[in-house]
C-alpha cells in the first residue's frame, strides 16, 4: 500500500510504497504542494524504507 511522504529535496508531498495506489494517495494533495522533482524517481522519501536487501524479506530471497 502506498502512503504520503515528504520529498527530501524539495520538502513537498510525494508518495512511498508499491506504486499501485499513487492516485489514491495524491488525490487530496493540491498540485502546488506536490513534489515535481525529476530526480525524485527512484529516491527514498523521508521516513520510507529503501527497497532491496535491507529488509528481512530481501535477505530471505538473497537480495543485496
Amino acid at each position: 500500500m502506498c502512503r504520503a511522504a515528504t520529498c527530501r529535496k524539495c520538502g513537498k508531498t510525494t508518495w512511498a510504497g508499491c506504486g499501485n495506489h499513487v492516485d489514491q494517495v495524491m488525490r487530496n494533495v493540491p498540485k502546488g504542494e506536490r513534489c515535481t522533482c525529476s530526480a525524485n524517481a527512484g529516491k527514498t522519501a523521508v521516513g520510507a524504507q529503501p527497497s532491496g536487501g535491507s529488509s528481512w524479506l530481501g535477505k530471505l530471497f538473497g537480495r543485496k
